[in-house]
């Protein structure tokens, strides 16, 4: 496995303004020449951890990547600037992220038509934020040619910006103040920006999350049914926010309801064979 960590401002200096440093760490499987594969071209996954904009999880980052490793897929995972940056820095850092992959993609054995973005909580915003307006005005300033994905993955996602299903802090964070103006909650709820070009997306959340409700991944998918863009939408009974890979590696002992949960893992792998054919 090849494994290297990437500071963004390198390649991008701009990034580097008002001290953000936003760090891509690559994780990417050798493809064997003993199998002769040395030129096989790989799906991959960007990976947003939560934190609420405030800070980037740990618990999300590196264990989520290395259960894709196996699966064939790269992994690079952003660990992208918090408060007090707020928009439209991060969505610039994940079209940074894109650019970097598109450049590297022959070296790194990228399949650019396989990419999928994948986010926990308020990354889950983030990436459902670039799935949905990734050639935004903000973005398109600096990176005229920004990227779509082809997927995303939206873990216990925040979505919507308004009414009891939002989890104000994310929001304080990102857009500096709450609430939001009516121009502003069509602008960052990520339901309301979904098209006919969004890309299918897998989403996961327990019913008993008390920090983000479950409504802001049924408002997605619901955005999603009304374009008719595929989607698999998975709710499971029990279990608190930020469950990760709802096992001991990230996190303290679990109920035998919660660990229902941990099915989320095999389920998206399965449905990525699907999406990525």
């Amino acid at each position: 496995m090849y494994h290297e960590q990437i500071h963004l401002k390198n390649h991008f200096p701009f990034l580097g303004e008002s001290e953000c440093d936003p760090i891509l760490t690559a994780y990417l499987p050798y493809n064997s020449t003993q199998m002769n594969r040395q030129d096989q071209l790989r799906p991959s996954i960007l990976l947003c951890p939560g934190g609420g904009y405030e800070m980037v999880s740990q618990r999300e980052a590196e264990p989520i990547a290395l259960h894709f490793l196996p699966e064939g897929f790269n992994v690079f995972v952003l660990t992208y600037s918090v408060a007090p940056h707020g928009f439209p820095v991060q969505l610039r850092e994940v079209a940074a992220a894109m650019e970097l992959i598109y450049q590297n993609a022959r070296c790194w054995n990228v399949n650019t038509q396989q990419i999928a973005i994948m986010g926990f909580s308020a990354g889950g915003h983030l990436a459902a934020h670039y799935s949905t307006s990734y050639d935004c005005a903000e973005v398109r300033e600096i990176f005229p040619e920004s990227k779509p994905v082809q997927a995303s993955i939206l873990c216990y996602p925040v979505i919507t910006s308004y009414g009891k299903q939002c989890h104000q802090g994310s929001f304080r964070k990102l857009v500096g103040h709450f609430p939001l103006t009516e121009k502003e909650d069509e602008k960052f709820s990520c339901h309301r920006q979904v098209s006919d070009s969004t890309p299918p997306a897998f989403l996961w959340h327990t019913a008993a999350d008390a920090a983000v409700p479950v409504a802001n991944s049924l408002l997605y998918a619901q955005a999603l049914s009304d374009h008719n863009i595929p989607f698999s939408l998975h709710i499971y009974p029990s279990g608190p926010h930020g469950l990760a890979t709802v096992d001991k590696q990230t996190n303290g002992e679990l109920s035998p309801a919660t660990l229902l949960a941990a099915d989320w893992l095999p389920s998206l792998k399965k449905w990525l064979q699907i999406i990525f054919e």
